[in-house]
């Protein structure tokens, strides 16, 4: 950003801070404020809490991230030190690959050791008390690929076989950018010799990809039984018959292939795609993390859109279980049940974070419940057993399409009398700007979009998508306090312009939309473009705050507070907080504490789970767009951050774990 720009920015904002009072609770936003609505209460029930290590990649197979440790808490967190410090060395040995990466990666605490993946699919294993390396494993990736989704890996999973004692009893799971599996041992960080080929399962996808990369595992398995199950991430708007977005099952312990579920039907007779003909569409990919239920025998999915993103017209219907929650018996991989989110998707509105497994108490009772949280904004609560909406869902009427040969569903479903966290509509006058021609020229392009509120599908003129397609809610999730029945979310708010192009003109819009993703779609008879909807001064166009944090009251959809999340310290040296986007997500413990980073700031956070309130910053050397996780050691509660930062989002990668404590 120029130097006027700053000066700009500095008097502009400095405005607002005056005019907001200061207030990190508040922005003072008309439409758009954000205010503390109230305090979370907690439950007196018996309640079977996640323990305070933290096993699995949302400490429980639900997803909880929540932890019992307390020895943090609203009375000390202030004194919270860095503990220690690790770095990867990825920034002097992957400099190739390192413009690429994200750092998402959450670790593990299994066999007394501290486990976590690289943004390269190395796994590192550290001594939880001194962070000092223990065993490292290579997956020899190449660096000369171009993952469509960068260089990403959000973490490990860990199988033990109760029926051996053997070399490899304790074993790491791990997925990897180039479509592998992989068995490592938990306790040497060698590869499991009995597991596939020599300790890997290569996928096979069925078709040559369009290049190394277009095909990725970026989130960790899940292991139920003796069975490990694996999702995929797969690149958009490539094609039409793109790969599939199958889910795959294997033996933990040889990696045989047990079965395969693909969302798409591939036979003639589904009247939910097209009839008599099978669609060639692929993806529906699960690209989140997935969440097991050991009692039920189930295995929880987020499905996504099928292939291309914003054109449908070549696959007629609702297209279940595309943009769904499945949940799948876990032994045979059929459907036990499914709901369906967003009908149709042209949008990208797929759902991109690991379906929360938690028990909600209401009227005394206890109620087992599958929460999805979505780029829309919203939370979906599903009973565990049925898949009904256990809060209350409407279908509402959205805009039809004036595209040919599209044809949308005429409803999507929104929870019933819920707020939505973030906003889902704007008004030209209503344009965010530091000047007035600034304002004036965000104004004057968002009269010309397409704008009909949430679901206003793409045009070739050019359509308002608010949220845009990176949420709301992204794969970082939420944290499930059970005490409270309290989802804690945080979600960004940006807009995007998006507008098909005539296939013949693909080529012409590249030279012009240097600036935006322009995607061939291949098959369909049209691309697109996509941009985020900024101003000259290269700041949104929509109101602040960009990015919030909230706590969800799950027995009643309520909102209990809400807040801005994220500073512009890093991005502009103003510490004022009017929310940035937020990339990584929320854990929350027993200490009536919810630990978070995820901003374009470098901070890890923390926040009273009661009110919102934050209580405590850590400095961090980059921002931290993974998600946190914490553990007790030998009497003392570490809580961890991966600061890699982030190099689609531009901000400085680095390859840094560092864990905070108490003062010894």
């Amino acid at each position: 950003m120029k130097y006027w720009k700053i000066i700009l920015l500095l008097v502009v904002v400095m405005l607002l801070f005056l005019v907001g009072g200061g207030s990190g609770y508040r922005y003072l936003g008309g439409a758009h404020s954000l205010d503390v609505v109230g305090e979370a209460s907690m439950h007196s029930g018996d309640l079977d809490l996640p323990g305070s290590a933290w096993t699995s990649y949302g400490n429980d197979a639900g997803g909880h991230r929540f932890s019992s440790a307390s020895r943090i808490t609203t009375n000390n967190v202030q004194e919270l030190e860095q503990a220690w410090q690790f770095s990867t060395g990825d920034l002097r040995t992957k400099q190739s690959g390192i413009g690429q990466s994200i750092a998402e990666g959450t670790p593990i605490l299994v066999d007394d050791v501290l486990v976590f993946c690289t943004p390269f699919n190395d796994v590192v294993a550290l001594d939880p008390a001194s962070g000092k390396q223990l065993w490292r494993f290579d997956a020899d990736i190449s660096l000369d690929q171009q993952p469509a989704n960068g260089f990403v890996c959000r973490g490990v999973t860990h199988w033990r076989d109760p029926g051996s004692n053997g070399v490899c009893a304790s074993r790491i799971l791990m997925g990897t950018n180039d479509g592998r599996l992989l068995a490592i041992n938990a306790r040497t960080g060698e590869s499991c010799a009995d597991f596939g080929d020599g300790g890997q399962v290569a996928f096979d996808i069925g078709m040559k990809l369009v290049w190394p990369g277009e095909f990725q595992i970026t989130s960790p398995p899940v292991v139920i039984g003796d069975t490990v199950i694996v999702g995929s991430a797969i690149s958009d708007n490539v094609r039409v018959e793109a790969p599939r977005g199958t889910v795959r099952a294997f033996s933990a312990r040889t990696g045989d292939p047990i079965w395969e579920f693909d969302p798409i039907p591939r036979s003639g007779d589904s009247p939910e795609w097209r009839g008599e003909q099978p669609p060639v569409e692929g993806h529906a990919n699960a690209w989140a993390p997935m969440s097991v239920d050991h009692e039920r025998g189930l295995v929880f999915v987020a499905t996504s859109s099928p292939s291309p993103d914003f054109y449908g017209g070549l696959r007629p219907g609702d297209n279940r279980h595309a943009n769904s929650v499945v949940a799948l018996n876990a032994k045979s991989g059929t459907v036990s049940w499914a709901y369906q989110i967003v009908h149709h998707d042209v949008w990208d509105y797929d759902l991109p974070a690991q379906p929360g497994l938690y028990t909600v108490w209401r009227d005394g009772e206890a109620h087992d419940v599958v929460a999805q949280v979505t780029k829309t904004g919203h939370v979906f609560v599903l009973d565990r057993d049925t898949g009904e909406p256990f809060l209350p869902v409407k279908e509402v009427p959205v805009p039809a399409s004036d595209v040919e040969g599209e044809v949308l569903s005429p409803t999507q479903p929104l929870p019933d009398g819920q707020p939505n966290l973030v906003p889902n509509r704007i008004d030209p006058e209503d344009a965010f700007g530091l000047t007035w021609f600034d304002k004036h020229a965000c104004e004057k392009r968002l009269s010309q979009l397409r704008a009909e509120g949430l679901f206003t599908p793409p045009s070739v003129e050019g359509t308002l998508f608010y949220p845009f397609t990176g949420g709301g809610a992204n794969w970082g999730g939420a944290a499930y306090d059970p005490r409270r029945n309290l989802l804690i979310i945080n979600m960004s708010s940006l807009v995007h312009e998006i507008a098909l192009i005539p296939r013949e003109e693909i080529r012409a819009a590249r030279e012009v939309f240097h600036d935006q993703d322009v995607a061939p779609m291949r098959g369909a008879p049209f691309g697109a473009r996509r941009g985020v909807l900024l101003s000259p001064l290269e700041l949104p166009c929509n109101p602040p705050p960009w990015g919030i944090i909230a706590g969800v009251d799950l027995a009643t959809g309520d909102i209990v507070w809400r807040r801005a999340l994220g500073t512009l310290k890093d991005m502009a040296g103003l510490p004022l907080e009017v929310g940035t986007p937020t990339f990584g997500g929320p854990i929350a413990t027993s200490g009536d504490l919810i630990f978070i980073a995820s901003t374009m700031d470098y901070y890890l956070r923390a926040l009273s789970t009661a009110t919102g309130e934050e209580l405590w910053r850590g400095r961090l050397p980059t921002s931290g767009n993974a998600t946190p996780m914490t553990y007790l050691w030998k009497g003392r509660q570490y809580v961890v951050i991966y600061a890699g930062g982030n190099s689609r989002a531009g901000t400085p990668t680095d390859d840094k774990l560092i864990a905070f404590a108490l003062p010894l």
